[in-house]
């Protein structure tokens, strides 16, 4: 059953790849190297974000007030590098910092910033669902432009890499020791990236838009905090929820933006469950080794390499590289990566996919208007 679709009024992204839409499309297609990670203020990050949105914020606060335009955010983001800190100096000195702020601690705490940011008074909803997280915020925001409870929404997600977050996934053994290499026979774990991602969405044709959000798809695993199912049935789930959504067959969707985090099982269990689903030729890659995983900002930030594809136009349709060693794991399907310059030959539907701890999975559509 289809579903009306969400329009994409405008977004801005920032991750390693650059601050602009143009300079990370430009890096994206060149391999552009991947610095090491950096601790950044979250909230520096989605301000850089969010800037290219500013004039269509603005103009949806004019003409529906500041109660109509919600906000949902994806994160993993909990404040600890400066709890760290200033606990460090409460230890010191028997007092916390002056500008240490406990709702910093809040997981709504990068949502509640950007609602103060322009002033809005209208819902405020922060999604933590590891690394769909702001896949998910998209589902809510659909739910709620739907209910009319919202006329247009912010939606997206942000995070950057803490110490805290560091050191979790080096105790789980999921770490590379140097870029990742999703889906090759000698990967070896995620390289941890920041970044944000946000759209100014609705579902109403107020504004001129470009994309369109035609499906979303989602599903839970259940089976293991940690680990997907290895059968990729939770995977095949969304994949297929999404393109019914969209009114869509497999062989419509041009490229798939893959979750491929380099990890031995969600590499296994996503090809499995892409290769059950989609034709052998769908151009498909994952573009962490050149963004790091960006966790609860992943979602957008790899919508928002879906949107940069598309608004191509006719300038060639150039896809995002997959970067890797080109060495096949043998007990893998095999899936059709692009290579460094690749194109196709139409290109009017993406797909990404996010795949999260807890067995949260969820998947999205986006066509160029």
């Amino acid at each position: 059953m289809t579903s009306r679709s969400l329009n994409i009024i405008d977004f801005g992204i920032a991750c390693f790849l650059g601050t602009s839409k143009e300079d990370v499309w430009r890096n994206l297609l060149l391999n552009g190297p991947m610095t090491d990670c950096e601790h950044h203020d979250i909230n520096h990050i989605s301000s850089i974000a969010l800037e290219p949105l500013v004039p269509a914020i603005e103009k949806a606060i004019s003409k529906f007030g500041k109660k109509r335009v919600a906000v949902f955010c994806g994160t993993c983001y909990k404040g600890s590098n400066d709890t760290v800190e200033a606990l460090r100096v409460y230890k010191e000195t028997g007092k916390f910092p002056g500008n240490y702020a406990f709702e910093s601690l809040q997981t709504d705490y990068p949502a509640q910033f950007i609602a103060k940011k322009f002033g809005l008074e209208g819902m405020v909803l922060c999604h933590s669902t590891a690394c769909a997280s702001s896949i998910s915020a998209i589902m809510s925001a659909k739910k709620f432009l739907e209910a009319g409870l919202c006329d247009v929404a912010i939606v997206g997600g942000t995070d950057i890499v803490s110490d805290t977050v560091r050191l979790g996934f080096t105790a789980l053994e999921a770490v590379s020791p140097g870029i990742c290499n999703p889906f090759s026979a000698n990967r070896s774990g995620i390289k941890l990236g920041e970044g944000a991602a946000f759209f100014l969405i609705a579902n109403r044709d107020d504004f001129p838009f470009e994309y369109k959000i035609t499906g979303l798809g989602e599903s839970a695993d259940a089976e293991h905090m940690t680990a997907p199912s290895e059968s990729g049935e939770g995977a095949k789930t969304a994949m297929k929820l999404a393109l019914a959504s969209a009114g869509l067959m497999p062989e419509d969707i041009d490229y798939l933006n893959l979750h491929g985090t380099g990890t031995m099982l969600n590499d296994a269990m996503e090809s499995k469950a892409v290769s059950s689903i989609f034709p052998e030729a769908l151009p498909v890659s994952s573009t962490k080794p050149l963004t790091g995983h960006t966790l609860g900002a992943a979602g957008a930030v790899e919508l928002a390499f879906c949107c940069l594809a598309l608004s191509q136009k006719d300038a060639g349709n150039f896809l995002p590289p997959h970067l890797w060693d080109g060495v096949f794991d043998p007990s893998l399907p095999r899936l059709n990566f692009v290579p460094k310059g690749g194109t196709c030959n139409r290109l009017k539907h993406c797909m990404s996919n996010s795949f999260a701890f807890g067995g949260y999975n969820a998947c999205v559509i986006v066509e160029g208007a």
